[in-house]
Formats: C-alpha cells, structure tokens, sequence
C-alpha cells in the first residue's frame, strides 16, 4: 500500500524575511523615543545649571543608550504582547499610540527575530553602560541596574508589570531614573534639586500610559492584562489621570516653595492647561460610554495626543528654566 507524504503535499507556513536596518528601526516604534530625548535633555539642564561643567562627549553617549534602552523595551514588549496575544487581539486599537508596532501581526516580522532584535539592544546599552560607570562613577551602576529591570520587567514573565497594575508606576520610575542618569552622568554625584524636582515630569510620563490604555482596555481585558484602566474602569482611569496631573504640578509648585528648584522651574507650569484639556475629553469619553452611546475610539486621538505634548512641554520648559536661571 502506498504510503501518503503529508509534508510535501500541504503548504509549509512561510517565515518573514530578517528585518534590514528600515525595519528594525521600524521595530523600535522610533517617534516615540522623543519622550526619552526629552528626559536626558532635562537632566543635562539640571546639572548644567548647578554650574559643574557639561562635557558633550558623555552626553551624546548617554543620550545615545537611553534612546537604545527605550528601543529595546519597545521591542521587547512587542515580543511579550505577540506571545500573550494582546496585540492580536487589539484590533480596535488607536494606531500608533496602541497596540504596539503591529509589524508581527502584520507578518512583516517574526516573534524569534523581535525577541532577538531586542535583547541586542538592551546588551549593547548594558555594555556601553560600563564605559560610562567608569568615566562618571559608581551611582550610576544603580541606575543602570534598576532601568534595565524595569524595561524587562514591564513585559516579561514572570514580574510582567503592566499585567498587575503596575506598569505605569514601572514606566513613571524608569522615566526618572532616565532624568537622574543624565544629570549624575555630568554631575558625577546625586543632588536633592532633580532627585525631587524630576518627579513632576515622571507622574507626567505616568499619565501617558494610563492615556494610552484607553483605546487598548477592551483587548487587554480581555487577554488578562490589567493595566490601571481595566482595573479602575474607564471613569475611575479618568480621575485618577486628573488627579496625577493635578500632583505633579503641584509637587513643582512644592519644590520651588521649598527652594528646591529655582523659581523658574515653574514655567512648566505650561504644561497644566494641555493636562487639564486631555483630562477633559477622557472624562466625556467615558461617560459617553458609561451611558451605553458606544463613542468612537478614534475620539481618543485628542486627549492622547494632548496627554503626551503635556509630558514633552513640562520637560522642555523645566529644562528652559533651568538653562535661563544659570544664565
């Protein structure tokens, strides 16, 4: 009796090609590492401002490796989101604020490449880290240390953050360390000025995420990712985003209170308007929905969109402060 071959009789699924270097970069989901440009910028007008020297060399560097350090836990969350399904399953997403980069559920890219293109870049920062303990000193090793762990943490198992509820606070902390790094890099010490003052700009980076887990509650509801939003329900997001608004400029209101930062710090304070407006159009678009009217998630577009101008103004005018009170 003859025998049938299977193997050769049904289609083979076929593999995406390796990325070249347009979609590795594609990869990174490369606009929105401006907030991570932000964050050193407003560290090195910290330090700059103290008056202890700015050295160009080790700030391209470090702006350098946090840029790769925020790719590679892009991509590494891509990786995660495939293997758990919630980029699958968003498919009502509010591109490209959600939803990830969409490259593997396009079939543009595989999960093995993904996982690999990640864990290449979060080496190379580890590596480059190195150089830059030895010319700045050992505080740095910490900061390192604790922002490679949370860009691992925030997606992977077994921590897996964002699926407890406690991946914008990750975020927020990762954010100021970015900020903290690229001070003590030129200052070569920790001050009380950024290590306070900077948190402002992290509940901010905070604010961001929960923004973003709008459009996104439905899927991750429903792959069991419990992020703020499926948590706190869609009103109780939106309080809680105007109350983190509401203390972060508060907290910079604090500060110069307190002497801590100087007085022109507070024109930052810019960024409480566009705050306010976002908090605004969440607010309705979740009443629109408690009241069963179903609104379009595109409507989320405004508030996201003002959500995160709010986060880059606040570091922009902070650092702004900074650089005009020393000058």
């Amino acid at each position: 009796m003859m025998q049938s071959t299977p193997s050769s009789a049904e289609p083979q699924p076929t593999l995406p090609p390796s990325p070249n270097w347009r979609m590795l970069l594609r990869m990174t989901r490369l606009p929105f590492l401006t907030l991570t440009a932000s964050a050193c910028v407003l560290g090195f007008a910290f330090a700059w401002s103290c008056g202890c020297g700015f050295d160009s060399w080790t700030a391209a560097i470090t702006l350098l490796l946090a840029l790769m350090a925020h790719a590679g836990a892009n991509v590494l969350n891509d990786y995660h989101d495939a293997r758990n399904g919630a980029d699958a399953a968003n498919t009502q997403g509010l591109y490209p604020f959600s939803g990830g980069s969409r490259l593997i559920q396009q079939g543009l890219v595989s999960e093995q490449d993904t996982r690999q293109w990640a864990w290449a870049l979060l080496i190379l920062v580890a590596l480059g880290g190195l150089w830059l303990l030895v010319m700045s000193g050992g505080g740095l090793f910490w900061i390192g240390i604790a922002g490679l762990l949370l860009a691992w943490a925030y997606s992977a198992p077994p921590l897996q953050l964002a699926h407890r509820g406690l991946g914008e606070l990750a975020t927020g902390l990762a954010w100021w360390l970015v900020v903290l790094g690229a001070d003590y890099v030129q200052r070569r010490q920790f001050l009380i000025i950024p290590t306070f003052t900077a948190l402002s700009f992290a509940l901010l980076v905070m604010n961001v995420l929960i923004v973003n887990g709008f459009a996104d509650a439905p899927s991750d509801a429903q792959v069991g990712k419990n992020t703020l939003v499926v948590r706190l329900g869609l009103r109780g997001a939106a309080l809680l985003y105007g109350l983190i608004a509401l203390v972060a400029h508060g907290w910079l209101v604090l500060g110069v209170w307190l002497l801590i930062p100087p007085p022109k710090a507070l024109w930052a304070l810019a960024s409480l308007p566009l705050s306010f407006v976002s908090f605004g159009l969440l607010w309705r678009y979740a009443q629109q929905q408690a009241k069963g009217l179903q609104p379009a998630v595109q409507r989320l577009r405004p508030a996201v969109v003002l959500g995160i101008a709010a986060c880059l103004l606040h570091a922009w005018a902070l650092a702004a402060g900074l650089v005009a009170t020393r000058v």
